[in-house]
């Protein structure tokens, strides 16, 4: 069994039953797109793995040992590169979160960034997706409300990116996306 397989099953399993926030999507769907977006930017099995596994340690509390154990060492240190610290209070530690998130970027590889942009194109699509159907009501299911700190999240994120992955499909249509959800203020 390959190692992409290997880490598809085991996403599944640990994201087994758990839907993305204000939906009843399948959970699943966004790291499997997410692989999907990285296998568009990069045949590197272990870059694909890991954006496949990119939230078990921050959303299902799988130790990076384990990790290491099932994966090896790169691909364990590629999914804690796209993973967030856990703070007790979620809405308060958000703006911090991000901020290590944009620092981590800054002091990414390509494949630490092709993660990234998989994995923030693929919330940009569920988010315009659902900004179309919901309008403003969108951000109100995430634990910072307010649009803004998102426009600058992702705005930072995309303009981190450009350097590596800037002259690709992924990557215009991410900022497209970011541009049709948070228009640029005339």
């Amino acid at each position: 069994m390959t190692l992409l397989t290997q880490a598809v099953i085991f996403a599944a399993q640990v994201h087994d039953g758990a839907a993305r926030k204000g939906s009843r999507m399948p959970y699943i769907v966004h790291p499997m797109e997410a692989a999907a977006i990285a296998a568009a930017l990069t045949q590197d099995e272990e870059v694909l793995a890991a954006a496949a596994l990119h939230d078990v340690c921050e959303d299902c509390g799988v130790a990076p040992e384990e990790l290491r154990a099932r994966f090896g060492e790169r691909v364990a240190r590629l999914v804690e590169s796209e993973s967030q610290t856990q703070y007790p209070d979620p809405c308060e530690s958000w703006l911090s979160r991000k901020r290590e998130t944009v620092y981590k970027l800054s002091q990414g590889g390509r494949a630490e960034k092709i993660i990234a942009l998989a994995d923030k194109l693929s919330n940009m699509r569920a988010i315009r997706r659902d900004y179309l159907r919901e309008g403003e009501a969108v951000f109100a299911r995430f634990n910072q409300p307010d649009r803004r700190l998102h426009a600058w999240y992702y705005r930072s994120c995309a303009a981190l990116l450009e350097g590596e992955l800037g002259g690709t499909d992924e990557w215009r249509e991410l900022t497209r996306l970011i541009d049709e959800v948070f228009p640029p203020q005339a």
